[in-house]
């Protein structure tokens, strides 16, 4: 579920971002893989017919006005490290003609990355026009050539460019080369481990173009100590207004916010873990901000007192979902409760004692990773003792209290020849007393005492 809306989310960003771009924009030029190795399975379909099949919707996304073309490598010759073949020019248009292309290419032949990579550079050194490349790969470079060290060399003689490297279906022991050369490109390497995860990263490669402005707000995303995938929203402090957003990919990603004050809510991926939010984030507009996101459990310090000493209750930690995540009781001492970082609201219920006032909820407490989080109540309480006395001992009796300021009754129970006592919250309430066994005959009794905070009150009532 957490794929789908996340795919919904870049999905709508590159159309926002397609339908403000009505001014001529700088191309975008995808290299896709057309080596024999797309032939391999991935559930039930080729990765011919998936990378076909996405590459040709998230195109569908882009303006009107957008200038798209196409380069294929590995598609014509078995084994020909120079079979690359521009299919589609920098200068198109037309997203049909790209589908089209797509289409007709039928995987065949070798990896040549660092020399598809070459051809579309000096398409760049001779147009002296930048643009934004998107390399698709299933696989490492199979033909000897360092695409990294090309990158870089590019960048020094001054060639304008964005590279993005999608990699469909790799293990995480080939992607370093694939990642040399996107951070030498100044983009992103996009790790897709099936369709779902190919559409996802083919619509975030190409919202991050060449015109976007540079990031200055970096967010790494953690969990017990090891770099996770994390989805990052920006919103202007204290408002309900998107600024930014990015995708961390297990590295350091970074997305451009002006300079002010953010609130940044957090989406791990691939995990259980509550979405985090983080207040009172500063970016600055003349310098890079980085700010790690830690995913690890964090704990809340609960301490539940009564007139400011240590009391015994019962509490629940509630997501915001409404669901009960942790809870316990506290036995008058701190009780600690570890839980995903996010925010909670605690419903408590004091224990042994009476009144309107005996539950409480405490709401919106934000835990942190690997903090924890003290968090403290007090409930106030006074006590009446009643003895009922005929004769001058004690006598059995059914006893009824009555909160008189909620008309609601809070308290009862039975003096058994021994007398009651009460613990109860301050207020004024009603005491209704009716005589048990042998003097049930007796009529009942009734007074109103105003109990305070802290009141140790006695009350006799007689009979003759």
């Amino acid at each position: 579920m957490k794929k789908v809306i996340l795919l919904l989310l870049l999905s709508t960003t590159v159309s926002t971002l397609s339908a403000q771009s009505g001014e001529a924009t700088a191309p975008i030029m995808f290299i896709y893989d057309g080596s024999g190795s797309m032939w391999g399975q991935m559930n039930g379909k080729t990765k011919m017919e998936i990378a076909s099949e996405v590459l040709s919707a998230s195109v569908s996304t882009l303006a009107e006005t957008q200038r798209i073309g196409l380069v294929a490598y590995g598609h014509r010759q078995k084994s020909d490290c120079k079979d690359v073949e521009t299919l589609v020019p920098l200068n198109n248009i037309s997203k049909s003609t790209i589908t089209s292309a797509i289409k007709g290419i039928k995987p065949l032949g070798k990896t040549p990355l660092a020399y598809s990579a070459s051809l579309v550079i000096d398409q760049l050194r001779k147009s002296k026009e930048k643009a934004t490349i998107i390399l698709i790969t299933d696989g490492i470079e199979s033909c000897d050539g360092n695409i990294c060290e090309l990158v870089r060399a590019a960048k020094k003689e001054g060639i304008d460019f964005k590279l993005h490297i999608v990699g469909f279906g790799l293990k995480q022991s080939e992607t370093g080369p694939l990642k040399c050369a996107a951070e030498a490109g100044e983009g992103n390497y996009y790790d897709a481990a099936d369709a779902t995860g190919l559409s996802e990263v083919m619509n975030e490669a190409m919202a991050e173009t060449i015109d976007k402005r540079e990031g200055n707000f970096g967010v790494f995303a953690k969990k017990n100590g090891k770099a996770i995938d994390a989805y990052v929203k920006a919103y202007k402090a204290g408002t309900d207004q998107e600024m930014g957003s990015l995708r961390t990919y297990g590295e350091t990603r970074y997305m451009y916010l002006p300079e002010g004050t953010y609130d940044l809510v957090a989406y791990p991926l691939g995990s259980s873990v509550e979405a985090i939010t983080i207040t009172g984030e500063k970016s600055l507009e003349d310098q890079k901000t980085e700010r790690t996101i830690s995913f690890d459990g964090g704990k809340m310090a609960v301490l539940i007192t009564n007139n400011d000493e240590g009391w015994d209750a019962t509490v629940s930690v509630v997501n915001k979902k409404g669901e009960r995540i942790s809870g316990g009781r506290t036995y008058g001492r701190t009780k600690e409760l570890e839980v995903n970082p996010g925010t909670y609201d605690l419903k408590i219920q004091a224990l042994q004692m009476e009144g309107m006032h005996t539950v409480t909820e405490i709401k919106d407490v934000v835990v942190t990773g690997a903090k924890t989080t003290p968090v403290a109540y007090d409930f106030t309480t006074g006590t009446l003792s009643l003895n009922v006395l005929a004769n001058g001992e004690d006598i059995d009796t059914m006893v009824t209290v009555t909160d008189l300021d909620a008309d609601k009754r809070v308290a009862g129970g039975r003096t058994y020849n021994r007398g009651i006592t009460f613990l109860l919250n301050p207020g004024t309430y009603e005491f209704i007393i009716t005589p048990l066994g042998i003097h049930k005959s007796k009529p009942k009794r009734t007074f109103t005492y105003v109990l305070k905070k802290g009141d140790n009150h006695s009350e006799k009532i007689t009979y003759n």
